[in-house]
């Protein structure tokens, strides 16, 4: 007996060293491919770009994982008890292997022949997740292991925990407890109850399969695993215990908190970033701090969303969404909130349920907020849409407008809610800061998820009117000034090629004759612009607008460019703006103001740069004639309004200038205006080119300050800008333009454009040498300025 036991103890000894000597064979074969693990001490974790306003506010987010380091010292103490009673609680006294969990894997595999995963702890789980992959073969266990070991040796206890908390994968794309916190409550780390921290750390197990969000009964059972073994090992109390166990399960996927809307400009910001640091612009935790203010970034959101909503309501009510039910019997509540469940939303429009038609108000169920009343002055103004120039009669009951059964729009009133359809039209507003061109507010249409074409950079529609001041800057060039009197009568030009005559006409198709360049620039005479194009030359106004920063290659030399025929974005009208508002210089618009790496290290700014396209005084004097089509003017005894006019009576300033835009047929609607520290231009129009605005008739319904008539740009675009510049404006005084030492002034007669003789008139600004010679006469004849005196007078 004693012999056997002999052998026995000599094969085990025997079978222990060869063991030892095998491991030892293993570890020198696979020692030289096992990675350096100091570079743990330098660990960048991969988390996602994040994009900011100018002033920190969230605006969007990209990346295939969402990852917030959060450092140990921040975390909840109960949170790290969670993870580890549930993954590894001998965590502070082993080396970093658990040898009694490493034999009981090794018998259950040497016993079955299967590899199951087991006995890893948290330092080997480091090991995996930063170098190894998670298959399951022996070579890569025992590089597991000779790894955590190597780990242990360089890193202390906290940083190894550190790392596992925040590179662990916790299912929807959430790396880490920080993101998981986010992700399922919404919550910072600190605000998390004890029950929400045990069903975070309950996760790593299986992320995707055990999440509250994919399946809330496995979830809460893993749950009660985690806060069982925290009971067991003291580390919370049995009242602890008994509260976290009956918390209800309540969890829902929390996108990333965004604070700002402005997806249009995020994704600008997006393509820049990719385009200088390829897919690692994903991966590297950049922050990219944008050009935009949120305060009025929210003024331009709101102030698109009211323009067109408003010209929705005015064209009329398109019917309902949906019948959900006619004769059959109506659904429930449950059905009715069921289905409102799965319908979009698109700020500031809810979908909603009529459930009952009273004589001139509804009640209906709204998505999220349950049931509410539309009373009648939600209601009164749907009469109906027949076409974009025609609308019904004006409702007097609630049932001409809405049944019960109907899927419909609403969108909040004061207290309570209004009906509402989403509109067909579309806009967008740009505005920059002249000096530098950086965008301090952009909106690219009516909403992003909607439709993703950003109309700002991506919309060429034809300029009308708002070309003009590109005509007369040429103009002012070419021997003309403010004061030069050029024909306002009917142009009758026969066309030899075509053999037709073109006939251009002003709108309104009323004529002045006689009419001074500023004028006819503030009123925006169709027939002065032609003139003025003819006399300065279309080369010279085709190089005018190449040095404005449009694209000449594309536009035909034709007279036609002087009424607006080109095409351009509302980021490249802008720009073109900006020179004038600026002193004369072309400027290039930029999105993003500088980007840093996690670590707050600058590694993109912005170095904005100027170039002179006109002289500072040709600049001034587009601008103050610009000012005149808000503030109006006086000719002769008659007085006069700018097209922009109602700009004026919505800022109250003095220091606005800018121009109004329709195009033929009313298919595009522009106003583009600034001060010395604003410059922003809205358009309005349908995706559809070929779709005209249309025009609405007075609504009975709707009161005195309602708009009425043909949809132009001082209409239509011209509100959204001011709303827009109400709050831009509020950060800057009212301030005037500095006059350039190379302009004089004189008093003229506003008749003649000549020198008045009476001290009566009004002060113009002309470069010197250019300024009027002579006196106004009561019975001088009129002279045309410029370099043409003879023009059609039919």
């Amino acid at each position: 007996m004693l012999k056997w036991l002999v052998r026995l103890l000599a094969l085990a000894f025997f079978l222990g060293l060869s063991g030892m000597v095998a491991l030892f064979v293993l570890y020198q074969q696979i020692s030289a491919d096992l990675p350096d693990v100091s570079t743990l001490k330098d660990v960048r974790l991969e988390t996602p770009m994040r994009i900011y306003s100018q002033d920190g506010e969230l605006i969007s987010q990209y990346g295939e994982q969402r990852r917030t380091p959060v450092t140990i010292d921040r975390m909840p103490p109960q949170l790290i008890d969670a993870f580890l009673a549930t993954e590894d609680a001998r965590f502070y006294e082993h080396p970093g292997i658990d040898p009694v969990g490493i034999a009981r894997a090794a018998l259950v595999w040497l016993t079955t022949g299967e590899k199951r995963q087991g006995a890893s702890t948290i330092t080997q789980q480091v090991a995996r997740n930063f170098f190894l992959s998670r298959e399951k073969t022996i070579v890569r266990k025992v590089k597991e292991i000779v790894l955590a070991l190597h780990i242990e040796s360089q890193l202390s206890k906290d940083e190894i925990l550190e790392l596992y908390l925040n590179k662990i994968p916790l299912g929807h794309r959430a790396h880490g407890v920080g993101a998981a916190a986010q992700v399922y409550y919404g919550k910072e780390l600190a605000d998390l109850t004890l029950a929400e921290m045990a069903m975070i750390a309950g996760l790593p197990k299986a992320p995707s399969t055990l999440n509250p969000i994919s399946n809330p009964r496995r979830a809460e059972e893993r749950r009660a695993v985690v806060l069982g073994r925290m009971l067991d090992t003291g580390k919370i109390s049995q009242a602890q215990y008994n509260e976290a166990i009956a918390a209800p399960v309540r969890t829902r996927y929390h996108g990333a908190e965004i604070t700002l809307n402005a997806p249009y400009l995020a994704e600008m910001a997006h393509q820049f970033a990719v385009s200088m640091f390829g897919d690692e612009a994903y991966t590297r935790g950049l922050n990219i701090y944008t050009t935009v203010h949120a305060d009025e970034q929210q003024a331009a959101n709101q102030a698109l969303v009211n323009g067109l909503l408003a010209y929705d309501l005015r064209h009329g009510y398109r019917g309902a969404e949906a019948t959900l039910w006619r004769d059959s019997p109506p659904w429930s509540q449950e059905q009715i909130e069921q289905h409102l469940d799965e319908q979009p939303s698109y700020w500031p429009l809810q979908p909603a349920v009529v459930t009952q038609v009273g004589e001139r108000s509804a009640t209906v169920v709204i998505k999220d907020k349950g049931t509410a009343r539309l009373d009648w002055d939600g209601l009164k103004w749907a009469r109906a849409y027949i076409a974009d120039n025609r609308q019904g009669k004006a409702p007097s009951r609630a049932g001409e407008i809405l049944k019960a059964g109907e899927q419909v729009w609403v969108r909040p009133l004061g207290e309570g809610w209004m009906l509402g359809q989403l509109p067909d039209i579309n806009g967008a507003l740009v505005a920059l800061e002249p000096t530098t061109g950086a965008v301090t507010a952009l909106v690219g249409g009516f909403n992003f998820t909607l439709n993703k074409f950003n109309r700002v950079e991506q919309a060429e529609r034809q300029m009308g009117s708002n070309i003009k001041p590109f005509i007369y800057s040429t103009a002012l060039d070419q021997g003309f000034t403010l004061a030069s009197l050029v024909n306002d009568a009917p142009i009758n030009h026969w066309d030899v090629g075509s053999g037709n005559a073109w006939k251009p006409r002003n709108s309104p198709n009323v004529y002045d004759g006689p009419i001074r360049v500023r004028e006819a620039l503030a009123r925006s005479k169709n027939v002065v612009s032609i003139r003025l194009l003819r006399d300065s030359g279309i080369a010279n106004a085709m190089q005018r607008l190449n040095d404005f920063g449009f694209d000449t290659s594309r536009i035909p030399a034709t007279e036609s460019l002087a009424l607006g025929s080109p095409s351009a974005t509302p980021l490249q009208m802008a720009t073109g703006y900006a020179a004038f508002a600026n002193g004369g210089y072309k400027v290039t618009p930029f999105v993003v103001e500088r980007i840093e790496d996690t670590q707050g290290v600058v590694l993109y700014r912005a170095a904005p740069e100027q170039r002179r396209i006109v002289s500072e005084e040709n600049a001034f004097l587009i601008s103050s004639a610009l000012t005149s089509a808000i503030q109006g003017g006086v000719s002769g005894e008659r007085r006069w309004n700018g097209t922009g006019w109602r700009a004026g009576r919505a800022l109250g300033r003095s220091d606005i200038a800018g121009k109004t835009g329709t195009t033929n047929d009313s298919r595009d609607a522009w106003f583009s205006g600034f001060t010395p520290d604003r410059v922003a231009t809205a358009w309005v129009g349908f995706d559809d080119f070929g779709r005209p605005l249309g025009r609405t008739a007075y609504h009975p319904n709707l009161g005195r300050d309602q708009v009425a008539g043909g949809e132009f740009g001082g209409s239509t675009a011209l509100p959204i800008w001011a709303d827009y510049m109400k709050v831009a404006l509020s950060h800057f005084p009212e301030r005037d333009r500095p006059v350039p030492a190379e302009l004089v002034t004189a008093t003229i007669d506003t008749g003649t454009g000549l020198l008045s003789n009476n001290g009566k008139g009004r002060t113009e600004y002309f470069v010197k040498g250019s300024e009027p010679r002579r006196y106004s006469q009561p019975d001088s004849h009129q002279q045309f300025g410029g370099t043409s005196v003879t023009d059609e007078l039919f």
